[in-house]
């Protein structure tokens, strides 16, 4: 037996017993069984992170009880290092896209050279150094059309998965990239530069394709592209995009400091600044540190308000698909969650989703699981699974690794009343949308 139950155990129950609980009592507020948290106080089992949550927030334990848990390695498989912003120079590793006659791809790394010397067998004569792309990339209706394909792609990534959109926006990059090369001076930096935001976008959809080295390999390409048209806004907004890769990882402490470093300029736009406070409320929430996220929500709202949605470019930098303002409170309600706050997390979650327009399925998928999870933690069985049924018609399109974290968790604190028929009937689908078996 390890140290650490017991440790969990006895700071429990001294913690218990000092704020005048009864072990019924607290069973009940917590939403666990007498004989189960019996079992935590002595140490027979091992306390889980959701459980330390919630009697952090009972008891007022400001982090103290969530602190005593370590990060469970099955849930992360990482260090608690920040992964590192993979680099793209001359001879380093490229990901290189094939593309079969069924209409499915894959990405393949390969070596820079190893990439050149199979396209260049490959390409057929096709080359985009000619005449007529030198001449579309001067033209302002190039980028104009562009940049409505861009925001056409956002609007497919909301309702598909990232196998459908990966292809398009790859390509798309490549294609502007390659245009910018034969561009003049103040073309190229406006190909470039929305190059780049495919490129971010590129990062996003492989995270939720699983695969975070290859979301920060196209982040990084990214952050090079604007960095070469000027574009220093985008570099900043990485760092909140790495910041997401920790949040999944319930890497708490880089998390916020990826956060903090995003929005410690105050030359850096206010939306920019705002959308770092949110992930830096995320990240003081996996801490169950309830202050520091309650500053960061209130920072978030300031900047937000006073912030236009669109950067320099006329691009909508962050999610698109709901307003700051809504953006914020459903960040809110993420992270009361968190903090051991299922109930007010619900209920925050229910008014802003109804709200959210049904055209942007994973935006209800990924708050609606959240939401579902919330409601099971505080107890309310059926109403979890309702609500569940509801997200999994959303998440079995859009096809979401990051969503999928939520539902695993929800599955796991399901579990605990698996012999209830509405939590039977909701495990198949369930089992379905991980595509691992549910224990």
């Amino acid at each position: 037996m390890t140290e650490q139950p017991a440790s969990f155990g006895v700071e429990l129950r001294r913690r218990r017993t000092d704020a005048g609980f009864s072990l019924a009592t607290f069973a009940k507020q917590v939403h666990y069984s007498k004989g189960y948290l019996g079992r935590i106080e002595t140490g027979e089992k091992p306390a889980t992170l959701d459980l330390a949550r919630r009697c952090d927030a009972a008891l007022e334990a400001g982090g103290a009880l969530v602190a005593l848990v370590p990060k469970e390695a099955a849930t992360t498989g990482e260090s608690s290092d920040p992964p590192a912003m993979a680099t793209t120079e001359p001879d380093s590793e490229v990901w290189v896209m094939t593309m079969e006659p069924d209409g499915s791809s894959r990405l393949v790394p390969m070596r820079r050279r190893e990439a050149l010397a199979v396209g260049a067998a490959s390409l057929l004569g096709l080359t985009l150094g000619s005449q007529s792309s030198a001449a579309a990339a001067q033209q302002d209706s190039t980028i104009v059309a562009f940049k409505a394909l861009f925001e056409q792609t956002r609007q497919l990534g909301q309702i598909t998965g990232p196998s459908v959109v990966l292809p398009t926006v790859i390509a798309q990059t490549h294609t502007l990239r390659g245009l910018a090369t034969g561009a003049d001076s103040r073309s190229r930096a406006e190909l470039l530069q929305l190059a780049a935001r495919y490129a971010e976008y590129a990062g996003w959809m492989t995270q939720e394709a699983g695969d975070d080295r290859g979301a920060l390999w196209w982040t990084r390409s990214a952050v090079d592209m604007a960095n070469a048209a000027g574009d220093t806004e985008l570099s900043t907004y990485a760092l909140i995009r790495q910041a997401l890769i920790t949040l999944y990882q319930d890497d708490a402490a880089s998390t916020i400091g990826l956060a903090q470093q995003a929005g410690s300029d105050p030359r850096t736009p206010a939306r920019i600044r705002g959308l770092a406070a949110l992930r830096e409320a995320q990240g003081h929430a996996l801490a169950c540190d309830y202050d520091q996220t309650q500053r960061s929500l209130d920072l978030a709202q300031e900047l937000l308000a006073d912030s236009a949605d669109k950067s320099k470019d006329g691009v909508v930098t962050g999610s698109a698909s709901v307003t700051s303002t809504r953006l914020q409170a459903m960040v809110a309600g993420w992270c009361l969650h968190d903090l051991g706050r299922p109930q007010q997390a619900g209920d925050l979650l229910d008014q802003q989703l109804n709200a959210i327009p049904d055209s942007a399925r994973r935006t209800h998928a990924r708050f609606g699981a959240r939401r579902a999870l919330a409601y099971a933690s505080a107890g309310e069985v059926e109403h979890a699974c309702t609500l569940a049924h509801r997200v999994l018609d959303s998440a079995e399109v859009v096809d979401s690794a990051t969503i999928r974290v939520d539902l695993r968790r929800l599955t796991r604190t399901l579990a605990r009343w698996h012999s209830h028929q509405p939590v039977r009937d909701l495990y198949p689908r369930l089992n379905a949308a991980l595509r691992t078996p549910i224990g």
